[in-house]
């Protein structure tokens, strides 16, 4: 452990020895016969820390080996794997209860009855769900503790949501599931958020960002009800005249020229509510034109630049939050793993071993890419002690991995060295993309001439005999690569792999194809075999080839800075696509409430005619299918509202179907999903854009092997957040209600 005429122990776990002065660094040296145990209880206490530092979360939980046992379990992949299956069952469920989705369509002309569950069968379900939740708010109540389970909202929540829950329930079976509201369908999405930090933090800067919204809003609503004032006033009239359709139709009364103007400051009905003014006379479009400007041109985007500024400023404290958790737990493991090393004749030395470090390293849930960067890093202290400073820098480290490629088969002849430079080449990636642009081109070529030709007059041998070859060199093109690269080189790339599997599909269908229809020959025609035979699979899979051009995208820089935002907004749109799936669900529950089975089609107008109908509306347009029947069909309807194209024959046909105040249901959601949840989506894909655009945000990278950071949401704004002093850290660390320091 020490070097000789050394001496070096732990500096957590042990208590100062009675009568034996402190150390200059306020450290005791004890001789305890148990500090080997004591050594491992910290060594585990390390191996909590950086876990808890990796992914962000408190230190404040309790620390003896019993609880640091059962808390690496209850955050351990399987334990969370089997909470995140749990909470996905628990919100599936609004798809088989009563009303059931389980039928073909959502259109009522047309819909079957759908199939319901028995009473007991999907409660059986949710109980199972609820019994798990138990399970897990109990296991984190007993990890941090009465004091700290008391100051936390969340956990406090919990432990409600699921009383009421467990209360409706049971109340659900005493009454046989004839129960008219369900109160635990709204609180299901709570079980969504609570296991998410980041979706806490989302909502945080989102209720934080709210007054600063309210505002734009408050004046949003004064330019809307002085148009409508103004508009009322502008377009009067006797009711019988005809020429007068202004008024009529789209300013009758407040209601309707409130909602008029709204759908107008969201384009959907422009130029629709201005014609019948505009025909009669071209003056009335000076309204129109105002209003539009100073609605949707300079109001609606000054609100996405205050919820862009306000919500960038709270997530960036949100996250300033999140930097220090993972310094904390940084520095709380070098206190638990670091030793006081005196030597003769030299002062004494405080720091981590590291091999001590690597051996907590071991232990920690991290994927192999990211444990090599940190090795790395280590290894490159040399074997000296690692000071705090040289300590905190390896946090650093948790979002870096090493990227090694397998190394390539060794030939001893001339000749396969060369074919394995060349085929192992850039140049002969080119080549494959130049034959699966000809392959897609010929396709296309194909379909166009064939658009007006019936089925059976086609004559596909040209097509056929393509294909072949197509398929012929991408198999050829295969087994090259491998040559060049081997196997473990070849599967190592994940674009390899995609064609790979995709030749290997491709293979299969055409020795298939060929096998049934023959080879080809003047007059071939596969296709008569079905509406999606063999041959039309081989088609359409031969278009995927198209995504092997995605290589050459990191060679131009504007495309390569394009291209990793998206796929970053892919990896981090957990947190703000889960807020959105829990607005989604909370708005159809309540919709299916609502508006369950008011869409009736009149009479047996389901086969009929519509030419009946008015122009444009919701039984002329045949929209049927959008309804709140069933939650599938609410979640469509949402989407289709929140697209704001044709809303208002939504906001008219439920108004008719249900009543007047339908219409601040759909107004309410158009404000929390195209207004709000729109424009924090748009502030997320500016930050990622700047951030990937401005290379100086990039932290430093060691020299080396090929290496890559994890573009994470926490890692936003780094450059830019400010780094907690030791004192701070070290008054932290005191005042852990579970941990004692020897300082």
């Amino acid at each position: 452990m020490a070097e000789p005429g050394s001496e070096s122990e732990p500096l957590l776990g042990r208590a100062h020895r009675a009568g034996q002065p402190d150390s200059p660094a306020g450290r005791s040296v004890p001789a305890d016969p148990g500090s080997e145990a004591r050594r491992d209880v910290c060594l585990d206490r390390a191996v909590v820390f950086i876990e808890d530092a990796i992914q962000y979360r408190s230190i404040n939980h309790r620390m003896d080996a019993r609880s640091l046992w059962l808390y690496r379990w209850y955050y351990s992949d399987l334990c969370q794997w089997v909470l995140s299956v749990t909470i996905f069952l628990d919100l599936a469920l609004a798809f088989v209860e009563k009303p059931s989705s389980l039928t073909i369509t959502s259109d009522v002309r047309y819909r079957g009855p759908p199939w319901n569950p028995p009473c007991g069968l999907t409660e059986s379900v949710e109980g199972v769900c609820l019994l798990v939740f138990v399970a897990g708010v109990s296991v984190k109540g007993y990890l941090v503790g009465w004091a700290q389970f008391r100051r936390s909202s969340w956990l406090l929540a919990y432990v409600v949501v699921l009383a009421v829950s467990l209360v409706d329930w049971t109340v659900s079976l005493s009454l046989l599931c004839k129960e008219a509201l369900r109160v635990r369908r709204l609180l299901r999405p709570f079980f969504l958020m609570q296991n998410s930090s980041m979706m806490k933090k989302t909502l945080k800067c989102i209720r934080w960002s709210l007054r600063e919204m309210a505002s734009v809003m408050l004046l949003l609503a004064l330019h809307l009800c002085l148009f409508t004032m103004f508009g009322m006033l502008l377009f009067t009239g006797e009711q019988d005249d005809w020429e007068d359709r202004e008024r009529l139709v789209y300013f009758r009364n407040l209601q309707e020229s409130l909602t008029s103007l709204l759908v107008l400051l969201t384009t959907a009905n422009n130029p629709d509510v201005m014609i019948p003014a505009y025909s009669k006379n071209r003056a009335y479009a000076i309204f129109f034109i105002i209003f539009t400007l100073i609605g949707s041109l300079f109001l609606m985007n000054l609100l996405t630049a205050i919820i862009y500024n306000q919500f960038r400023g709270y997530l960036m404290k949100s996250l300033q939050t999140s930097l220090n958790r993972r310094r904390l737990g940084t520095r709380a493991a070098y206190e638990v793993l670091s030793m006081e090393v005196q030597q003769a004749g030299q002062p004494p030395r405080i720091g981590v071993k590291p091999e001590d470090f690597l051996q907590v390293l071991q232990k920690v849930q991290l994927d192999s890419t990211h444990k090599q960067a940190i090795v790395e890093k280590v290894l490159s202290y040399g074997e000296e002690l690692l000071s705090a400073e040289e300590f905190m820098k390896l946090s650093n480290e948790f979002d870096r991995r090493v990227v090694q490629e397998p190394p390539r088969p060794v030939y001893r002849s001339p000749f396969l060295r060369t074919a394995q430079l060349f085929f192992g080449h850039t140049c002969f990636d080119y080549l494959g993309n130049l034959i699966a642009l000809g392959n897609l081109l010929s396709i296309c070529v194909f379909l166009v001439m064939d658009t007006d030709v019936k089925p059976q007059d086609r004559d596909d041998f040209i097509l056929g005999v393509l294909n072949c070859v197509f398929v012929l060199y991408y198999v050829l093109e295969l087994l090259l690569k491998v040559f060049a690269l081997g196997p473990r080189g070849y599967v190592s790339s994940p674009s390899n792999l995609f064609d790979g599997l995709l030749t290997l599909v491709l293979l299969v269908l055409e020795v298939s194809t060929l096998a049934v229809y023959s080879l080809p020959h003047p007059g071939w025609k596969p296709d008569v075999m079905g509406l999606l035979s063999l041959w039309e699979m081989a088609r359409l899979l031969n278009m995927l080839i198209v995504f092997r051009f995605l290589r050459i995208i990191p060679s131009m820089k504007l495309m390569a800075v394009v291209t990793s935002t998206f796929l970053d907004l892919v990896r981090n749109m957990r947190a703000f696509g889960g807020v959105l799936v829990v607005v989604y669900y909370e708005f159809a529950i309540v919709g299916i409430s609502l508006f369950q089975g008011v869409v009736v089609p009149p009479g047996n107008s389901s086969l009929a005619q519509n030419s009946s109908m008015p122009c444009g509306s919701f039984e002329q347009l045949e929209y049927w299918a959008n309804n709140f029947d069933d939650f599938a069909a609410a979640l469509v309807t949402l989407w289709n509202v929140m697209v704001v194209n044709n809303w208002q024959v939504f906001l008219d046909a439920f108004h008719r179907y249900s009543g007047p105040w339908s219409k601040v249901y759909f107004v309410s959601w158009w404000l929390v999903s195209s207004v709000i949840w729109v424009n924090l989506f748009l502030a997320l894909i500016l930050e990622n854009f700047l951030q990937k655009w401005d290379r100086h945000s990039h932290l430093p990278s060691l020299p080396g092997a090929p290496q890559a950071f994890e573009r994470r949401v926490e890692l936003l704004f780094r450059d830019i957040l400010e780094e907690p002093t030791e004192e701070e850290l070290m008054e932290k660390l005191k005042h852990h209600p579970h941990l004692e320091l020897c300082r």
